[in-house]
């Protein structure tokens, strides 16, 4: 029985590496996402076998078992299909907040029977609380439930010093003296509000950054875990989803010229893009109306779609997908340009168009379109700021050396924003003023529906 437990856990895991290699692609991203779920179920069923051989529960904990299974997925099933495609950051922070806060529940647990020791449970302990409390208020700053502007608290960095040496003490005493149930209280409780002390001074606009950390230290706290209850599915899961999370979270620092120890210190620009759907007085923009930015798009060869938040923001990516049918219908040929921060996360752009059916072939990464804007027409940025502001190719700019799409080296851009404001870098975008922009003030949704209808009525 326990040979056969073995061999599926080890089935399991390499469902988990096919998953991961397989959601590289959004076109097999789903398949993977069914890859991956298949191993879990069978590392879980395996789990409940193992427990059933071992008699080490009681009829008290089944029934707890089997209520925690069954609310825990009807919640999942729920929040999967409610959620909406913008608010998908949010639900992934609370997932690792449900990941990190179970993690340092299975130390604890071993603490209190008295055989928890040594390293894994410190970090565990640690690790956990930490990514129970930070993703909590990460969700609650994308959210609107936590002000997403740095909340930098007076003496905040001493503070966080103090507790990360109650951390290091508690969790060396734990490793070296053995399980003290007191010991293991006061590390957790300044983990939990070392969470809250981290990722409070961190801007909105960085907290996908903070998710993907987050997510990281998730996937440490479960591989911990498995090391303190002995169990190698717990290990491989979670040293995966830590791995994967480290080289995402590095990914997306890259993306945004950021370095991750400047994230975490916090308190970077929270650009905003609300306020009045005009320019501003002062700006030296040239404004377009619908028909006009019609005209150029119904009579161009190739157009390249640049969609960013302000796209998700509004839920127009079937609108987007309306306009870019109306385009094709013509013989126009359509593509979009993706940034690797497009969104709130990585991917979520991608999967927010597939959501309204727009063609894998489609879509095009960073690295793949720009050496084709100088052979495009038409570039239409619907909610885009700073990753295609052209300060970044020059030193001595908040997004110096950010890599951008170069969507300034279209023969014509035109720009769908609510109003001139900032994003996250807080700084003007140079390409609002070059010559060969037009800036349509409009709702993203609101926005492509009259771009939309203005091509239909074109001969």
């Amino acid at each position: 029985m326990i040979t056969v437990i073995q061999l599926v856990y080890l089935a399991s895991a390499t469902c988990f590496v096919v998953g991961l290699h397989l959601m590289n692609s959004p076109a097999t991203a789903g398949r993977g996402n069914l890859v991956s779920a298949a191993g879990m179920g069978a590392g879980v069923l395996a789990t409940v076998l193992l427990i059933i051989r071992s008699g080490m529960i009681t009829t008290t904990g089944w029934a707890v078992l089997l209520a925690g299974i069954a609310v825990g997925s009807v919640a999942g099933l729920l929040s999967a299909r409610t959620v909406r495609m913008t608010a998908m950051p949010q639900l992934v922070s609370l997932f690792n907040a449900v990941g990190g806060g179970a993690a340092a529940l299975v130390a604890v647990g071993d603490v209190l029977r008295g055989t928890g020791a040594g390293a894994p449970v410190a970090l565990d302990v640690a690790i956990g609380a930490v990514t129970f409390t930070g993703s909590l208020v990460a969700a609650g700053k994308l959210q609107g439930l936590v002000p997403a502007q740095p909340v930098v608290l007076t003496g905040a960095r001493a503070i966080n010093l103090a507790l990360v040496l109650v951390m290091v003490v508690g969790g060396v005493s734990l490793a070296v003296f053995g399980p003290n149930p007191l010991v293991t209280t006061v590390v957790g409780v300044a983990a939990l509000a070392f969470g809250v002390t981290m990722v409070m001074p961190i801007g909105g606009a960085d907290m996908p950054v903070v998710i993907s950390l987050l997510n990281a230290f998730t996937g440490t706290a479960v591989a911990m875990a498995g090391f303190v209850i002995h169990n190698d599915m717990l290990i491989i899961a979670g040293a995966l989803v830590g791995a994967s999370g480290t080289i995402l979270t590095k990914l997306m620092a890259t993306a945004m010229n950021r370095s991750l120890a400047s994230i975490v210190i916090g308190g970077f620009g929270t650009g905003d893009d609300s306020g009045p759907l005009t320019a501003e007085p002062t700006a030296r923009v040239r404004e377009v109306a619908a028909d006009d930015a019609a005209i150029q798009l119904a009579y161009a060869d190739r157009i390249v779609v640049v969609p960013g938040y302000g796209l998700a923001a509004a839920q127009a990516q079937h609108e987007v997908r309306e306009l870019a049918e109306v385009l094709e219908n013509r013989g126009v040929t359509v593509s979009y340009a993706i940034h690797p921060v497009a969104g709130r996360m990585p991917g979520h752009m991608n999967v927010l168009l597939a959501e309204a059916n727009v063609p894998y072939s489609q879509l095009r990464d960073m690295e793949e379109a720009n050496p084709d804007f100088a052979r495009t027409d038409v570039v239409l940025v619907v909610g885009a700021n700073d990753v295609t502001n052209p300060a970044a190719r020059r030193p001595g700019t908040p997004v110096s050396g950010m890599p951008i799409l170069d969507v300034d080296r279209a023969k014509s851009v035109i720009v769908i924003k609510r109003s001139m404001g900032h994003g996250y870098a807080g700084i003007d975008n140079e390409l609002y003023t070059n010559p060969k922009t037009g800036m349509f003030f409009a709702d993203a949704k609101a926005g492509l529906a009259s771009l939309t209808a203005a091509v239909k009525t074109l001969a």
